[in-house]
C-alpha cells in the first residue's frame, strides 16, 4: 500500500514538473522561435506621411538701380515681404508656396555691372561678385531710359539666378510707393513662373509618383517637343547614359564617329553641372548588322518612312540587340544612331500628321532617344564600297543633347511677351532651369518616400509576420528623419540640402522596403498555423493534460471527503454520548 502511493506522487510530481517545463521554458521558447522579429518603429510618425504637407520658399531679393526710386522712397522702401499662396494638389497632397521678398539699393560695383553695354555681359559681371544659392532669385530694377535692354524686351533672364526688370509704365506712373511695389511684384510673380518651380510642376510629379488615374505615360513622340509630361525619369540617385552607333550594312559604308570628343564636348559639361541632382555614368558601342525591324517602304510616297505610328514597334527589338545594365540598378537611357543601309536610304520620320520631322529623331518615356542619320548624299557615282563617312557629331550630340534634357525633367517654361531669356551656354542649362529641376526632383523624392514608408506602414498593420530586424528599422527611422529634415528644409527655403535629404530618405525607404529579410517569413493564416502546430503540441500536451485532470479530479475527491468527515463526526459524538448515560 505504501509502494503504491510513493508511486502515485511520483507520477504526479512528473506531471507537475512536465507541465511546469512547458510552462516556463517551452511556450516563451515557442514563443521566441516562431514570432515575427520586430524591431522598434515610428510607427505613428510612419502613418502620418500618407498626407503630405509641403510648404515650398523662394528667396526673391529684389535691388533698385540708380534712377528708379526718389529718395523719398528709398527711406520708406520696406526690408522684406513676405507674399503666400495655397494650392490643394488633392486629398493627399497639400501645398503652400511663399516667396520672401527682400528690397535694397545696388552696390557700386553692382551699379557698374548695370551699366555694361549688354545684358548678357552684365549678367557675367554681377555673377562674379557673387554667387547666390540654390533656389533664390536676384531680380535688379532698372530706369525706364537705362539702354541695358531693348525697347521691346522688360525682363532679361540670364544664365545664372539673376534676372534684369526694366521700370514699365504702370510703374512709373504709380503715384505712392505702396502702389509701385504692388506694380512691381506682379512682374517678380512672372518671373518665379519662369525661373522657381510651379503649380503645375508640382502636380505633374506628385502625379506621377502616385500613379493617379488620370495620369500616363507618353508614347513615343516624333521630333524634340518639351510639353509632354511623361517625358521624364522618375527621380534617381544616378543615370546610365549608352550612346549606340547601328551600322545595318557594314559593307556599303564605313562609319566613323568621335563619341568621346563629343561626350567631352557636349554632354559632359551638362553632367557636371547635373551632379547635385544625381550621378551619371557614360559608355558607346557600336552595333553592326543592327536593324530596326519595320518595313520603311512607303508605297503612297514613294519611299522610305517611319511613320509615328510605328515607332513603339521599333523599341522592342532594339532591347535585345541594345542589351541592358544588369550589373547596376540606375536606370538606363538609350540613345541610338541609326545610319539606314544603302538600300533603305534616304529614310525619314514623319509625324502623325504625315509631315516632315526636321530632327529626324524621337524619343520615348523612359527609354530614350533614336535619331536617324541619312549618308545617300555622301555616294558618288564613283564611291567604292565601303564608303568612308565620317559623322557630324555636331549634329548628333545636338539632337540627343535635346532630348537628354527632356529624359531628366528639363523643359522650357512658357515665357510671356516681352520676355528675353539668354542662351543656356556650354553646358546646355542655366543656373535657374537647374534650380527648377532640384525643386521638382526634391518633392519628387519626398512623395516617393512618403508613398514607400506608408504603404510598408499599412503592410505592418495588416501583416503581423512581416520581419522588421535591427538594419531594417534603423533604416526606415533614418528615411523618417531625413524626409522630415527635407520637408523642414524646402520650407526655409534650403534647396541645396533640401534635396540631399530627400535622396537619402528614398535610399534608405527603399532599401528597408525591398528588403529580402522583410518577406522572409512566409505569411500564414491562423487556420494555417493551426493546423501546423497542434498535431505537434497533442503529441506531449495530451497526456500532461490529462494528468493533470486527473490530479485536479483526485484533490477534489480528498476535499469533498473531508468535508463529509467534518459534517459526521458531530452525530457521532452525540450518539456515543447516549450510549454512555
Amino acid at each position: 500500500m505504501a509502494t503504491t502511493d510513493v508511486e502515485h506522487k511520483r507520477g504526479q510530481l512528473a506531471a507537475l514538473t512536465m507541465a511546469a517545463v512547458v510552462i516556463v521554458v517551452g511556450v516563451p521558447l515557442w514563443w521566441g522561435t516562431t514570432g515575427a522579429q520586430r524591431a522598434w518603429l515610428p510607427v505613428s510618425q510612419m502613418k502620418q506621411l500618407s498626407k503630405l504637407q509641403l510648404q515650398l520658399r523662394v528667396d526673391v531679393e529684389v535691388v533698385f538701380a540708380r534712377g528708379t526710386l526718389s529718395p523719398e522712397q528709398q527711406r520708406k522702401l520696406p526690408l522684406t515681404q513676405t507674399q503666400h499662396e495655397e494650392h490643394v494638389a488633392d486629398a493627399d497632397t497639400h501645398l503652400k508656396y511663399s516667396h520672401e521678398t527682400t528690397y535694397r539699393m545696388a552696390t557700386i560695383m553692382e551699379e557698374d555691372a548695370l551699366n555694361r553695354p549688354t545684358a548678357a555681359e552684365a549678367d557675367v559681371s554681377l555673377h562674379m561678385l557673387g554667387e547666390s544659392r540654390f533656389g533664390s532669385i536676384v531680380a535688379y530694377v532698372i530706369p525706364e531710359s537705362s539702354p541695358l535692354l531693348p525697347e521691346d524686351v522688360s525682363v532679361y533672364i540670364g544664365q545664372r539666378r539673376t534676372a534684369v526688370l526694366r521700370i514699365g509704365t504702370e510703374m512709373r506712373v504709380s503715384k505712392t510707393l505702396t502702389q509701385f511695389l504692388f506694380q512691381l511684384e506682379l512682374r517678380v510673380k512672372q518671373v518665379l513662373q519662369v525661373m522657381s518651380v510651379s503649380h503645375a510642376d508640382i502636380i505633374t510629379v506628385s502625379d506621377r509618383v502616385r500613379h493617379r488615374p488620370g495620369y500616363r505615360e507618353s508614347s513615343p513622340e516624333p521630333g524634340l517637343g518639351c510639353k509632354a509630361d511623361g517625358v521624364a525619369f522618375q527621380s534617381s540617385p544616378g543615370y546610365d547614359i549608352t550612346f549606340s552607333l547601328l551600322n545595318p550594312d557594314p559593307k556599303s559604308h564605313n562609319l566613323q564617329w568621335d563619341i568621346k570628343g563629343a561626350v567631352q564636348s557636349y554632354i559632359r559639361p551638362l553632367l557636371t553641372k547635373l551632379a547635385p541632382v544625381a550621378d551619371f555614368s557614360v559608355d558607346s558601342q557600336i552595333l553592326y548588322y543592327a536593324t530596326l525591324g519595320v518595313n520603311f517602304f512607303d508605297a503612297g510616297l514613294n519611299g522610305y518612312t517611319l511613320n509615328a505610328d510605328s515607332l513603339a514597334h521599333v523599341i522592342n527589338p532594339l532591347e535585345a540587340t541594345l542589351g541592358s545594365n544588369a550589373a547596376s540598378s540606375n536606370p538606363l537611357l538609350n540613345f541610338v544612331l541609326y545610319v539606314p543601309d544603302a538600300h533603305h536610304s534616304p529614310l525619314y520620320i514623319r509625324s502623325h500628321r504625315k509631315q516632315g520631322v526636321a530632327s529626324n529623331a524621337f524619343h520615348s518615356a523612359r527609354w530614350g532617344g533614336i535619331m536617324v542619320y541619312n549618308v545617300k548624299a555622301h555616294y558618288g557615282p564613283h564611291s567604292e564600297c565601303p564608303d568612308n563617312i565620317n559623322v557630324n557629331m555636331a549634329k548628333v550630340m545636338g539632337v540627343f543633347l535635346a532630348q537628354l534634357r527632356l529624359m531628366l525633367g528639363v523643359r522650357s517654361p512658357e515665357i510671356s511677351p516681352g520676355f528675353l531669356v539668354a542662351p543656356r551656354g556650354n553646358a546646355g542649362l542655366a543656373d535657374w532651369e537647374l534650380d527648377r529641376l532640384m525643386w521638382s526632383r526634391s518633392v519628387e523624392n519626398i512623395a516617393k518616400a512618403a508613398t514607400t514608408i506608408s504603404s510598408l506602414a499599412q503592410l505592418l498593420e495588416h501583416i503581423g509576420d512581416i520581419v522588421i530586424n535591427e538594419d531594417i528599422g534603423q533604416q526606415l527611422s533614418s528615411s523618417v528623419t531625413a524626409l522630415q529634415l527635407a520637408v523642414a528644409e524646402l520650407q526655409a527655403g534650403k534647396l541645396g540640402s533640401a534635396l540631399q535629404y530627400s535622396k537619402a530618405a528614398v535610399l534608405a525607404s527603399e532599401r528597408a522596403f525591398f528588403d529580402p529579410s522583410v518577406f522572409s517569413v512566409s505569411y500564414l493564416s491562423d487556420e494555417q498555423k493551426f493546423a501546423i502546430y497542434i498535431p505537434l503540441v497533442l503529441l506531449f500536451c495530451v497526456p500532461v493534460l490529462l494528468s493533470l485532470l486527473k490530479m485536479s479530479s483526485e484533490a477534489s475527491q480528498r476535499v469533498a471527503d473531508d468535508s463529509d468527515a467534518r459534517i459526521r463526526m458531530p452525530r457521532w459524538t452525540e450518539e456515543h454520548s447516549n450510549i454512555s448515560t
